[in-house]
């Protein structure tokens, strides 16, 4: 089995020599624009970790991990439009540096870019990469259409948040992880579950991610803490509230919802005061907890010597399990 670090120098070096065509420049240089920004590439490393688990050449496997690269990489740069970000992993956004124009027509050639790279598989197993690669394109746009939506919303429920980051953020997991599988030679079965494991696993760090946004370090979590609050995410934590509170707590809650113009460290005390009276926090950890143990019983039930389980619980707790 290969270290996790071994596999994200192998991407790495494969990214690194990418090469787009010259001409038209404003439709190929944010692409190497956008991946030269670098990130975890942590899908990638997952496709490549998913095939060394059953024993496949890793080798085989590169090309189908700098599609996922290039796809995930896509979706940031629509989304940061969608978003109006300004930055993009510490560096001005595609469509600050160019134009929105660009950075969706960039962001469309990345998607063929990605289906090309995935195309390079076996035609034995093309396929069946190819229908797992585009369901979960789809159950993304499907989950970043779904967010858009609850900021129009004052009544979302938390089935109706868990389903969203399932297809915004877990089905890329699990679709990547399934992918890898395949490649490597699993079985129909195998693959699936591995597949319920990433979905899963997925989650919960969705849920991780809510609960640091308003209780992390922000030293350590490398985000502002109380972002989320500050933008009126409906988070997690936010439904949940939103759900429990009565009487002054309603009333106070949705006041600060209401506020355009307001302190910011104010707003993040009161409303994390209120959380706490509602051990929100507790809720969420609870959540995070069952979904984590659903992808530790998909994985117990994959056949993969023990050594591999554990490969792969070690890597679900280092997702887990962060400093707040």
């Amino acid at each position: 089995m290969k270290q996790l670090t071994e596999l994200h120098a192998l991407v790495s070096k494969a990214v690194d020599t990418l090469t787009f065509p010259a001409y038209p420049a404003d439709l190929y240089e944010p692409i190497s624009y956008i991946l030269a920004l670098g990130g975890k590439r942590l899908r990638p490393c997952l496709l490549l970790m998913a095939c060394d688990l059953f024993g496949g050449e890793v080798e085989s496997a590169i090309e189908p991990a700098l599609a996922i690269e290039v796809f995930h990489n896509f979706t940031l740069m629509h989304d940061d439009i969608m978003d109006k970000a300004p930055l993009r992993r510490g560096k001005v956004t595609v469509h600050e540096k160019w134009n929105a124009n660009v950075a969706i027509l960039s962001g469309d050639a990345m998607m063929v870019e990605a289906n090309k790279f995935m195309m390079k598989v076996d035609d034995a197993i093309l396929r069946r990469v190819m229908n797992v690669f585009n369901e979960t394109a789809t159950g993304v746009c499907e989950g970043q259409q779904i967010d858009m939506s609850f900021e129009q919303r004052n009544n979302v429920q938390i089935d109706e948040y868990l389903d969203m980051i399932r297809l915004k953020t877990a089905v890329l997991l699990g679709g990547t992880l399934k992918i890898g599988a395949i490649i490597g030679g699993a079985t129909a079965a195998d693959a699936q579950l591995l597949y319920s494991f990433g979905v899963n696993l997925g989650i919960a760090f969705q849920l991780q991610d809510d609960i640091l946004d308003v209780y992390g370090d922000p030293e350590k979590f490398g985000k502002q803490v109380g972002g989320d609050i500050l933008s009126n995410k409906k988070t997690y934590l936010l439904i949940k509230a939103l759900e429990l509170a009565t009487g002054d707590q309603a009333t106070e809650l949705n006041s600060w919802l209401e506020l355009k113009q307001f302190d910011a460290i104010e707003k993040v005390t009161a409303v994390t005061g209120i959380y706490d009276h509602l051990n929100i926090r507790q809720y969420a950890e609870e959540a995070m907890q069952t979904y984590a143990e659903m992808a530790f019983n998909a994985l117990d039930q994959i056949n993969l010597s023990e050594d591999r389980r554990q490969y792969l619980r070690q890597f679900a707790d280092s997702l887990l399990v962060r400093e707040y």
